[in-house]
């Protein structure tokens, strides 16, 4: 569902960056829209897809796989927050055509800076989850084994 919203909003700074005029000092093109950003919410949206398949088909290889992805998520989230410090710290003049879509561009990273947390906070939870699950299966696959080669 996040994922989603990041990238509506993508889009949505998409079409308003596109839509800016070149001014006498020039358009405003933060690090965060020249990166994508907010596109990568796309790796949000497929680590999703991959927790809702291991919870309905359990196996080691999926459960690792997610667990890539999710820290792969926390990477991002902790990258995507250090880019939207960064923009939004500066701010050089710009013509007076763009600096209402500059300032809306901007409360748009103010809105997904409130979001990370909570992309971080989800990614993090399901990784200590998936590590205690996988502890817990070698566990069991251990003691498992024991009892067949205790029973001859």
């Amino acid at each position: 569902m996040i994922g989603i919203f990041h990238v509506f909003m993508w889009y949505f700074l998409l079409v308003l960056y596109k839509g800016q005029i070149k001014g006498a000092f020039g358009i405003y093109e933060p690090i965060t829209y020249k990166t994508g950003c907010t596109l990568w919410g796309i790796f949000f949206i497929i680590a999703g897809v991959f927790i809702i398949g291991v919870t309905k088909y359990p196996t080691r290889s999926g459960i690792i796989c997610t667990l890539i992805i999710n820290i792969f998520c926390i990477i991002t989230t902790i990258t995507a927050v250090t880019l939207t410090i960064i923009e939004l710290s500066h701010f050089n003049s710009l013509s007076y055509r763009n600096y209402g879509q500059a300032k809306l561009g901007r409360e748009v990273s103010r809105i997904l800076l409130f979001f990370y947390p909570l992309e971080f906070s989800v990614a993090l939870t399901y990784s200590i989850c998936s590590c205690s699950n996988l502890f817990r299966r070698q566990s069991d696959l251990t003691s498992g084994a024991e009892e067949a080669e205790n029973t001859f």
